[in-house]
């Protein structure tokens, strides 16, 4: 497997999606909605993530996505890659590798830092590859 997740690097019927559903095309829609439940993303039993206002992406042929904000997201376990990659439809996205007791995960978080402006509710939020880490939960 890649260090360098792509769009289609997800676990089979978990809600999580890669940073982009492709290259431009007419139709193509991204409706973000306020999440209220509880979101959170554990690995190796360490709750990485917990927010009642995450920001669930609908986007046009890709799963949805949930994006946390970092207030909400332990940033000491993130270390900062230099993987980059681009989206037509939100911009270019920054790449986190999770920090675990057994070895960081490659590029298992990304980040619209400055997305585009029909997204900018997503500037500076973190979505994780479901792929990547053990659960993402949305509970009541």
């Amino acid at each position: 497997m890649s260090d360098v997740p792509t769009p289609n690097d997800r676990a089979s019927g978990t809600v999580a999606a890669g940073p982009c559903g492709g290259g431009a095309t007419a139709g193509h829609r991204i409706d973000i909605v306020p999440n209220r439940h509880r979101v959170r993303v554990i690995h190796l039993g360490v709750t990485v993530a917990d927010t009642q206002a995450a920001l669930t992406v609908v986007e046009t042929g890709l799963p949805e996505a949930f994006y946390f904000p970092r207030d909400d997201v332990n940033m000491a376990r993130l270390e900062r890659s230099d993987h980059t990659s681009h989206c037509p439809h939100k911009g270019d996205a920054s790449y986190f590798h999770l920090r675990t007791e057994n070895g960081r995960v490659e590029n298992a978080v990304w980040s619209y830092e400055t997305p585009v402006e029909a997204v900018g509710q997503i500037k500076g939020y973190l979505a994780f590859y479901a792929s990547r880490v053990d659960r993402i939960d949305q509970t009541s």
